[in-house]
């Protein structure tokens, strides 16, 4: 049994909360929250007995042995490392940092302390993103990823209304390639490493942060298009294009719907069947923790380094700073 703490009491580590319960060598033991009211509240709902709001006293608890962190972007890097350099396992909401600066001190917190640090991104993790990996082969050589997510975010009704929500507050590192484009990117590189150059644009919106942004990644015989949004919707799906047909991807975020469209015209469902999609990373975190290991093949740290430093040169020729970017 892998006693986890959480960090943030939002809708998120709901949803994590959902899936995770599902496995049997899950136990919540502890919640951290600002205020101890908020803190006993949501231990109360989900049946944690232990709750905090000091990270420090959480860290050194020895009632848990895993931490996962779904705080606002900014904070991840300087709480994982309370937890890590306490020995506990860290599993951390994407993305990872605010940059690659805080990745580096991160990973290096990890190996430090010979604990497993792993990016919660779920999709990579997904029985339809290994079905995608499974099947590349049979659409021949890849020349071209378009991967698109855009979302219309509910907070941005609030931010026309001039109230700026997290969301859209760089004081959080955040935006729409933090919180969006980083599906996109990371599916990429697990799918085909890391890019030999980036070529990005965006919409800045007068809070600093990106409304929407589009990325295109060169290697050496493809391409990665990227589009991303958190002020507009799309309904187009993303695809894999070779040249012997292409893989078709309903959301990249929680791929459900996958098929291959060869040039013959005929259609292969490569779909599989999904338990809640947040169960996979759980799963795969506790199997590693179980196991001794301290870092996921998939969600590998290279992998979340290498995303980071995409999002980093993205930002930069975008124009967007945060100010962790100053420390």
């Amino acid at each position: 049994m892998i006693r986890f703490g959480v960090i943030g009491t939002n809708w998120i580590t709901d949803e994590f909360l959902k899936g995770a319960k599902e496995i049997d060598d899950f136990a919540l033991t502890a919640v951290y929250s600002r205020t101890k009211e908020r803190a006993d509240e949501f231990a109360s709902k989900h049946g944690a007995q232990y709750t905090f709001t000091d990270h420090k006293e959480m860290a050194k608890s020895n009632h848990i042995d895993a931490v996962y962190i779904a705080s606002p972007n900014s904070f991840h890097a300087e709480q994982a490392i309370i937890y890590m350099n306490e020995g506990k396992h860290v599993l951390c909401e994407k993305p990872m940092a605010s940059n690659a600066a805080e990745v580096k001190k991160m990973v290096e917190a990890a190996k430090a302390n010979n604990v497993l640090l792993m990016e919660a991104l779920k999709s990579t993790l997904l029985p339809n993103f290994k079905a995608i990996q499974e099947n590349l082969h049979k659409i021949g050589t890849i020349r071209r990823f378009f991967v698109n997510f855009c979302q219309y975010s509910s907070r941005y009704d609030a931010y026309k209304q001039g109230t700026i929500l997290n969301a859209f507050n760089p004081a959080f590192s955040n935006g729409a390639l933090m919180d969006i484009g980083v599906y996109c990117i990371y599916s990429a590189i697990v799918l085909f490493g890391k890019p030999l150059s980036v070529k990005a644009n965006g919409l800045i919106l007068e809070s600093g942060v990106d409304g929407e942004g589009s990325i295109l990644m060169k290697y050496e015989d493809k391409e990665a298009v990227i589009m991303f949004s958190k002020i507009t919707d799309s309904f187009i799906p993303s695809e894999i294009q070779g040249e012997n047909g292409s893989i078709i991807i309903d959301k990249i975020d929680t791929p459900k719907n996958v098929k291959i469209h060869y040039r013959d015209g005929t259609i292969e469902d490569i779909s599989q069947p999904q338990r809640h999609s947040m169960y996979y990373e759980t799963k795969e975190f506790i199997r590693l923790i179980q196991k001794g290991e301290i870092e996921s093949s998939t969600n590998s740290l290279a992998n979340s380094l290498a995303v980071m430093e995409v999002m980093d040169e993205a930002r930069k020729q975008i124009g967007i700073v945060f100010p962790a970017d100053q420390n």
